[in-house]
């Protein structure tokens, strides 16, 4: 995800270091974990550059081990994107996730266990399992992200994680302006639905905790939209039109 972070600002990634803590080191385990990351720098074209691994009994439970990443990237100077020439009438397009993205776990496993599902249990609606429902690898939307950006139009970005749509949109925003999302202008994935309805989750909590369905929101021009909607028609990319800046702060959906 954190790829996906740097996008966000016009930056291409450059690489990723990892650092793998546990208690003791299970080869395979670790095997499996670097592959997977591994995958996920191919992925944005680029190396995983280095990594630190360290065994330690006391302080890990077994079987339990800690995961940290950081990756680093670079835009020039005056290809920074920071919404500040956004202005009311620019469009939202909204990019699909797989899933939570890895947000939102607290609140879904309470859910999860006061369902009453197992994790194997065919998730309602859905066509996997809930427990590979939940599981799902986030996508990395970097070579999509900066192929669009390179086609002009682009003004602002903002990776939906913690905080939803609610909190994650204004930050691209410049003073004064908000956005309305059009919550018909895609179909929520079942995953959300369950969430919700076993949850009681109101729907202004998913839309503050959740992506919904939408894990990268960017803010383009009217005549970016046309031409990014065109190639969605075209079958280049999978990207829904969700909304609009307007005028007064805040996100409001109807």
């Amino acid at each position: 995800m954190s790829v996906n972070d740097i996008v966000t600002c016009g930056a291409t990634p450059l690489g990723f270091v990892d650092y793998f803590g546990c208690s003791r080191l299970d080869v395979d385990l670790a095997e499996k974990v670097i592959r997977g990351i591994n995958d996920g720098c191919r992925q944005c074209g680029f190396p995983l550059t280095g990594g630190e691994t360290a065994e330690m009994p006391d302080f890990f439970a077994k079987g339990g081990y800690d995961l940290v990443g950081t990756a680093v990237g670079a835009v020039k100077k005056a290809s920074v994107i920071d919404g500040k020439n956004i202005v009311a009438g620019d469009v939202l397009i909204g990019l699909p996730s797989s899933g939570l993205h890895s947000n939102g776990y607290s609140l879904v496993r309470r859910v999860v266990v006061q369902s009453g599902f197992s994790l194997k249990d065919q998730l309602p609606g859905g066509s996997t399992s809930l427990g590979e429902a939940l599981m799902a690898p986030t996508i990395i939307y970097v070579k999509q992200v900066l192929d669009l950006i390179s086609k002009g139009g682009v003004k602002g970005l903002a990776h939906i994680t913690g905080g939803g749509f609610t909190d994650n949109i204004p930050r691209v925003l410049p003073d004064g302006l908000g956005a309305v999302i059009h919550t018909d202008a895609w179909e929520v994935p079942p995953l959300f639905n369950f969430i919700q309805k076993y949850g009681n989750v109101d729907d202004s909590e998913m839309r503050r905790t959740l992506n919904m369905g939408i894990g990268m929101v960017m803010v383009v021009s009217p005549e970016a939209a046309m031409r990014i909607l065109q190639e969605v028609e075209d079958g280049n990319y999978v990207a829904y039109r969700i909304g609009q800046v307007t005028s007064g702060e805040g996100v409001t959906s109807h």
